[in-house]
């Protein structure tokens, strides 16, 4: 088994360098250190189901193979790729702790609060650079957020969103993970990753105080 430092530096050199990240967190699910903390925490997600109507990919594991594939596309449009693609690896990674039946239909509410403490926890483990934890952290605390700012639902936080984060950079989190979906329409998320950048970057100009 590598180190923690060694397995670290081997997961991102992955997730910067192949076209297909998911290939890589394949093969590694398949070693012990997958069933070791912190790495057992995305096991959770192969076992964690998701609504086939949102979902129809499956579990949240598929789902994240396939965001991580997407952020790999547009990783170089990130500003600091290896947050950018460590958020995409963890950014449901509260979903196992939060995904219930509720009324006949899976839900996994707060799954983005859950995660973003979850996610601290993980890299942690991996290192003690503070200001990427929290890059990423940030990331996956609002990694909901087009979808809460987009349908003016309550649950938005948009002055801490605006306080935590690069807006840019969650956007395209957030349009990575609309397309990490089978049968996701490419062109209806597009078009929503630019409403929402568009609402973001007003909020900017009317200095909303934060």
């Amino acid at each position: 088994m590598a180190d923690k430092v060694e397995l670290f530096e081997e997961i991102t050199a992955h997730l910067l360098g192949d076209d297909r990240p998911s290939e890589y967190m394949i093969r590694l699910s398949k070693e012990p250190e997958f069933k070791q903390f912190p790495l057992v925490l995305l096991s959770k997600l192969m076992k964690t189901e998701q609504s086939k109507k949102h979902h129809p990919e499956g579990n949240v594991w598929n789902h994240t193979m396939l965001v991580l594939d997407e952020a790999a596309k547009v990783r170089n449009q990130s500003k600091e790729e290896a947050s950018f693609m460590w958020a995409a690896l963890l950014h449901d990674i509260g979903k196992p702790d939060t995904t219930i039946m509720r009324k006949g239909r899976l839900t996994s509410y707060d799954h983005d609060k859950i995660g973003a403490k979850l996610c601290q926890d993980f890299l942690h483990v991996f290192t003690n650079d503070e200001e990427f934890i929290q890059r990423v952290e940030g990331l996956v605390r609002y990694h909901m957020h087009m979808l809460y700012v987009l349908k003016s639902l309550p649950y938005a936080d948009t002055k801490n969103l605006l306080r935590n984060v690069d807006i840019h950079e969650i956007a395209l989190l957030c349009r990575c993970d609309r397309l990490g979906r089978t049968g996701a329409d490419a062109d209806k998320e597009e078009e929503e990753y630019q409403e929402f950048i568009q609402m973001l970057e007003r909020l900017v100009k009317k200095n909303v105080k934060v």
